[in-house]
């Protein structure tokens, strides 16, 4: 027996053992669900405001608990939800804009965390993910102005160009993460955090997330009449758009493949990042539900009582570890902010029910967790849904210390569900 066939049977059998050793609970009452977690969330959700302090000089996101710094995606989803609750409040999201672009330096680097004390390099020169655009994009839309951005567009510009510079293979047409670390999916082994082979993977969230880039700052750039930027802005996302098709589809495996930058060598890993342009409409339905129902729904891959895996359970890595330091794990573990992505592609492309069920599964474990600590992890056990890092051991004094953070979207997403309010949609749905 091969190795591949005896993981998938054992994850098969695994599936099968949990659901014969004890029957379904009753799905919770989603009313009562949403009242419960609003309450939750009036509570913790605060704690990730910051007033503005020192370097920082705007208010700021962090993900409260175990984390006090303000971080690149993190800021972008907590903002995210701050938006998504109400317009007035994408200020927040406004400001972590100003934040990171402001820091920008003459090359347009951006760390992709920064304290009070100033940015804060890590793991060499960990620039910010490419999210900035679309957080001013939803911060502009929310708020209703666009002026805001005219002091910091030249930074915004340098950030691209920095980008570009450094992230993308010209080879290829697509992008690529320094390291797995940069990704903010910290050892997704669909990557590497290799030091001898750094920036060797031509990545699909990299790209996807370059892509949303490009488009969000070519519609920026119209609502501030640079026309000429708007135009090649418009071009470098169609080209990007195209060369994830022509490059990291295999319609042979229904997937979105990672590849070697060197030999185009495909990395058949299925994690989290495999599924990222569904969210943007990249396939037709056919395709795109063969995708979905061969891995992201499949229990031996990707779909779990909890949620969706970061890696499938296929995988010889995958694990549910309480891992945060050196590395948070993304090697098994329930991520909110992934499956919230999960959830708009399965909106996107007609699975209402099991988009439903989704926003309840999470926001039924978030829910029970808070009950259980006082506050959140920051990420689940995908076959048991328990909290895993930080643990009491891991946090500061031996004190858990919680995590409020991207979990908030889980109270978006059953709003949406149960009551057809708050939404979310992002910069990336709309095209150039």
């Amino acid at each position: 027996m091969s190795f591949r066939t005896a993981v998938l049977l054992t994850a098969v059998a695994l599936a099968v053992s949990i659901s014969s050793a004890q029957s379904p609970p009753e799905p919770p009452d989603p009313s009562i669900l949403l009242r419960d977690l609003t309450a939750d969330f009036a509570r913790l959700a605060p704690q990730t405001i910051r007033p503005a302090d020192g370097y920082i000089q705007h208010p700021y996101l962090v993900p409260s608990g175990y984390y006090p710094q303000m971080w690149d995606w993190d800021g972008f989803f907590i903002g995210l939800h701050w938006a998504n609750q109400n317009q007035a409040d994408a200020a927040y999201l406004r400001d972590w804009v100003l934040s990171f672009a402001g820091s920008a330096d003459n090359d347009g680097y951006v760390a992709g965390c920064i304290t009070p004390k100033g940015p804060r390099p890590l793991f060499g020169k960990f620039a910010m993910k490419p999210f900035l655009a679309q957080g001013a994009l939803i911060a502009s839309r929310d708020l209703k102005s666009y002026e805001w951005l005219r002091p910091v567009w030249p930074a915004m510009k340098r950030i691209l160009e920095y980008r570009r510079r450094t992230q993308f293979d010209p080879k290829w047409g697509l992008w690529f993460w320094d390291n797995a670390m940069q990704s903010g999916a910290d050892n997704n082994p669909a990557l590497t955090n290799d030091e001898h082979d750094r920036s060797a993977i031509l990545a699909v969230d990299a790209s996807v997330w370059a892509m949303g880039e490009y488009q969000a700052m070519a519609i920026l750039a119209q609502h501030l009449d640079d026309t000429v930027a708007a135009r090649v802005y418009t071009t470098d996302a169609i080209a990007t758009r195209q060369a994830i098709r022509r490059h990291l589809y295999a319609p042979r495996d229904a997937m979105f493949w990672n590849r070697r930058r060197d030999t185009g060598e495909v990395i058949r890993v299925v994690a989290w990042s495999n599924f990222l342009p569904l969210i943007d409409g990249h396939l037709s339905r056919g395709e795109a539900r063969r995708i979905i129902d061969r891995y992201l729904l499949n229990p031996a891959q990707m779909r779990s009582p909890h949620g969706f895996r970061s890696l499938s359970a296929f995988n010889r890595d995958y694990n549910n570890e309480a891992i945060i330091n050196p590395y948070s794990n993304w090697r098994g573990p329930i991520w909110v902010n992934a499956n919230l992505l999960d959830w708009i592609a399965l909106r996107r492309y007609g699975y209402s029910t099991e988009a439903r069920w989704l926003a309840v599964t999470l926001a039924d474990d978030i829910h029970r967790d808070i009950q259980r600590w006082g506050s959140m992890h920051e990420n689940y056990n995908a076959e048991t849904g328990d909290g895993l890092a930080p643990t009491p051991e891991q946090s500061p004094n031996g004190k858990f210390a919680g995590f409020v953070g991207w979990n908030l979207l889980a109270q978006d997403m059953l709003q949406c569900e149960f009551t057809n309010q708050h939404c979310i949609t992002l910069s990336l749905d709309t095209a150039p």
